[in-house]
């Protein structure tokens, strides 16, 4: 049986060394991380997503402020807002929670965020960025989540051939770029991929993202794999991801289990990122005057 990848675990151990970073802006700079939240209409999802990364950010120090906007907000007064916190100094971080109502442009309004404080990494500026092989202020949560958890296996990923079920604009593009970046052979697969399966046996590291519950099975995984498990599917019987854990288990050398997964993970790397923005705004304060008759060199 593959080893399970405890994204609970490792996401925790994240926080603890999030919290000490926090405790130590507040108490050498005086600054409190603060993350802004943008939440329009009650699409019932979006509601839990939103509670449970406000409760994260609080466990950590972050303050979280979240904007509860109705459905009906116009696109310009949306904006309006979100202009207003990128002057805000004292916010380090803004996040949209996806998706928006019809008739609300989401490319517009995230373009709309200073790259700077685009703590999803979903600015134009921050994905260009990311594909053209250079360092974006942020990179997508989740991608950099999968990536934590496979990098806590200590295997060497050059090398390896890397398949990636997913196109999206959240998770599949990003992952194979931050794959790539570790210089990894990508296949890039989707609905359309003739001979998917076939193209799923040779992978080395399977990433499934593309929202399809189940429909990996275990004669479909290459024995030592290691797979990351990014679907996550709202069933009946709860949460369910791509990958068929129960087949897949015994022949894979590494496996992320949904949930408790890829999922603790998204808002631990969403943490990081607005503490990193804090931290960026902190070496960039002036330094105290030199005190009376001090040489300076």
């Amino acid at each position: 049986m593959g080893k399970i990848i405890d994204g609970k675990a490792i996401a925790a151990g994240i926080r603890e060394g999030l919290k000490r970073k926090v405790a130590q802006l507040r108490d050498e700079k005086g600054i409190i991380p603060k993350l802004d939240v943008i939440l329009v209409g009650e699409n019932p999802p979006s509601l839990a997503y939103v509670g449970m990364k406000e409760r994260a950010a609080l466990e950590v120090g972050i303050e979280s402020t979240v904007h509860r906007l109705p459905s009906t907000i116009k696109e310009e007064s949306l904006i309006e807002l979100v202009d207003a916190i990128n002057a805000d100094p004292a916010s380090h971080g803004i996040l949209v929670q996806l998706p928006l109502p019809k008739g609300i442009s989401e490319s517009r309004v995230i373009s709309e965020i200073l790259p700077s404080k685009d703590v999803d990494g979903l600015h134009p500026e921050n994905m260009g960025r990311l594909f053209k092989g250079e360092k974006p202020m942020f990179s997508p949560c989740t991608p950099l989540g999968a990536m934590e958890l496979l990098l806590s296996t200590g295997v060497d990923i050059a090398g390896k051939k890397a398949v990636v079920v997913g196109r999206s604009n959240l998770v599949g593009k990003p992952i194979a770029m931050l794959l790539l970046q570790r210089h990894a052979t990508i296949t890039w697969c989707h609905t359309r991929t003739k001979n998917l399966a076939d193209e799923i046996r040779q992978a080395d590291i399977l990433i499934a993202a593309a929202g399809n519950p189940k429909f990996i099975k275990g004669n479909m995984i290459k024995p030592g794999a290691i797979v990351i498990d990014v679907g996550t599917t709202r069933t009946e019987k709860g949460i369910t991801g791509d990958v068929d854990f129960e087949s897949a288990k015994d022949v894979a050398s590494y496996i992320t289990p949904v949930p408790g997964g890829v999922g603790p993970m998204t808002i631990a790397m969403l943490l990081k990122n607005v503490v990193s923005s804090a931290e960026r705004v902190g070496e960039a304060l002036p330094k105290e005057p030199p005190e009376v008759g001090q040489i300076i060199a």
